[in-house]
């Protein structure tokens, strides 16, 4: 099966989805990804692409992150 995220999906969606999606945001520099208590807060609402903006890492370099880890973007 293969492991998809959508990029419209929220943060704490993808995480439940895909829980090792953490630890992969926590490489990139989203420092507090891993922290429970954040997923379940502002990863109701969150993006990976509104987190990106914010943290101003490059959108590009995620998604070729998660390709190189096995998932399909979508």
């Amino acid at each position: 099966m293969k492991k998809t995220i959508d990029l419209k999906m929220t943060v704490n969606e993808i995480v439940k989805a895909y829980p090792e999606v953490a630890e992969i945001m926590k490489e990139l520099g989203f420092e507090n990804i891993t922290d429970p208590k954040m997923i379940a807060t502002v990863g109701r609402f969150m993006t990976i692409e509104k987190g990106a903006a914010m943290k101003k890492i490059d959108l590009d370099k995620i998604k070729e992150t998660f390709k190189e880890r096995g998932f399909e973007i979508k």
